[in-house]
């Protein structure tokens, strides 16, 4: 991998490597592209979360410049140093992209780029290209313009009154509706007078105008009408705070290569990932960011010192069926009890929010305080309930699991509406959303959540049907080899033994 790094580097071709899951949860790469960086003549830049650059500042640096011929000059920052600076410059996803996003010159045009943990890239491009408006901004926009803050005062209560009709969702989030775009229309009618609005809502009011048709469908004949959105290529949405009785709007792109694709122009980049996709050209990913020609690389292991034992039963209902939930807390029981005298931590992944309550409440009630909900600090043979965006946070700070249990796959969910939106546009574009989106999503996810039990040679048990019950089963079972498959459940699976785990 250094040596391809270095090829990157030298000819100034772009290059998308996936290293596998449990290469990426380990994290031994990371000294192959930082050697890389540290022996090439000119300029580089190391984009990487800021536990990953300690980590390279403390030890992989150090230890990789005690072996090379390299004595480069190293330095954090949000920017560009500036000057002659030809050393090594290690900043975060979240400056590099607002610098990238902003056209500005924090980095100079031309500087190799090696850009770790990619498989959260187009989250990381999301955050930085949302925009809110939250509580607060509404009393600032009074106090900055008091003739105007009764259509202001007036316009929010309305607000609040139609977002809190929507049924309640787990996200607590909803799409803005069509009642709701008419009164923002109508407050930024009233406000065109205003010479500068405070920055969030310049920002926010730039995108609602531009996603707006000229005209409404419903009344073209009245001019004074406000506009209303067709169907355009962005989310706008509310979350709420029912407690609080607030709620806060925001916008971002739906769609992200076109933003993206000049950035890649702009030097060579290498983006390091895990399991982005199965194939190793990654083409669902490349065009959802707007890669181009660059060169794809994929590192697979198939070594048996990886595998995995996976119990996928059959008879299980599928999880959109009532029947589902009663079957799903008696398996959980049996594979717990069956467990419960080999040491080691025990996982259990539930995705939906009120089942992940009512499994944790039912555990306590058997296993007392070894049941952990979301939290880091667990007894040697603890129990932990866990949604998946928690796992995947803190698996490595977490001993690994010698059991991890799932409950379905980790589909995102259409109740979501930012996912119902997405989903929506595919259908619109008459693609398989299916395929392109919601499969690809859960591949990556779920690849990267049984990385740790590769590690200790453990066992899933992955407790959704779907898996044997549906074509696409193939590909899951595909995207988790090297596994074992096992059929029955008893307690001599559960030995600590590696000898055991491989028979």
């Amino acid at each position: 991998m250094a040596r391809l790094v270095a090829r990157a580097l030298r000819l100034g071709r772009s290059a998308l490597i996936q290293v596998g899951a449990v290469c990426g949860y380990q994290g031994r790469y990371r000294t192959s592209f930082v050697a890389s960086a540290l022996m090439w003549h000119g300029p580089v830049i190391i984009v990487a979360q800021e536990a990953v650059q300690q980590l390279l500042l403390r030890v992989e640096i150090p230890r990789l410049q005690q072996w090379l011929p390299a004595n480069k000059s190293i330095r954090t920052g949000d920017a560009w140093p500036g000057g002659e600076f030809e050393g090594l410059l290690l900043t975060s996803p979240e400056a590099w992209l607002r610098g990238q996003l902003a056209g500005g010159d924090r980095f100079p045009q031309g500087i190799p780029t090696i850009i770790d943990g990619v498989d959260d890239l187009e989250d990381w491009v999301r955050d930085q290209l949302t925009q809110d408006i939250q509580p607060h901004d509404w009393d600032q926009l009074m106090l900055a313009y008091p003739n105007q803050a009764e259509a202001i005062r007036e316009a929010r209560i309305q607000l609040t009154h139609e977002l809190f009709q929507h049924p309640a969702n787990p996200y607590e989030c909803y799409l803005i509706s069509q009642p709701e775009i008419e009164i923002l229309s109508r407050l930024y009618l009233a406000l065109e007078s205003v010479q500068a609005l405070p920055e969030p809502w310049k920002q926010f009011c730039q995108q609602f105008q531009e996603n707006l048709s000229p005209s409404s469908p419903s009344s073209p004949s009245s001019p004074s009408s406000p506009p209303v959105p067709s169907s355009p290529p962005a989310l706008f949405w509310a979350t709420i705070a029912h407690r609080q009785g607030l709620f806060s709007l925001h916008y971002a792109p739906m769609e992200l290569g076109e933003i993206l694709s000049p950035i890649w122009q702009r030097q060579p980049v290498v983006l390091i990932g895990s399991a982005i996709e199965p194939e190793t050209e990654a083409p669902l990913f490349r065009q959802r960011l707007g890669l181009d020609d660059l060169t794809c690389l994929k590192f697979s292991s198939e070594s048996q010192a990886e595998a995995i034992q996976l119990y996928v039963p059959y008879k299980l209902p599928l999880p959109n069926t009532p029947e589902f939930q009663a079957a799903f807390i008696h398996k959980v029981r049996t594979l717990v009890c069956l467990s419960a005298t080999a040491p080691g931590l025990t996982v259990v992944l539930v995705g939906d929010v009120p089942l992940k309550s009512q499994v944790a409440a039912i555990l306590a009630s058997e296993f007392g305080s070894r049941v952990q909900v979301e939290k880091t600090c667990l007894d040697e043979n603890g129990i932990l309930i866990s949604g998946w965006e928690f796992w995947r946070e803190h698996q490595r700070v977490l001993p690994a699991p010698h059991l991890l249990i799932i409950a379905t796959l980790p589909l995102p969910s259409l109740e979501n509406p930012l996912v119902a939106a997405r989903v929506a546009r595919y259908k619109r574009s008459h693609q398989d959303w299916f395929r392109l989106y919601l499969l690809p999503a859960a591949l990556n996810e779920l690849q990267r959540a049984i990385a740790p039990v590769r590690e200790s040679q453990g066992i899933v048990a992955l407790l959704d049907s779907r898996v044997v019950n549906r074509s696409y089963g193939a590909q899951i079972l595909a995207a988790l080899s090297p596994l074992a498959r096992i059929n029955y459940l008893d307690p001599s699976l559960f030995s600590n033994t590696n000898e055991e785990n491989s028979a």
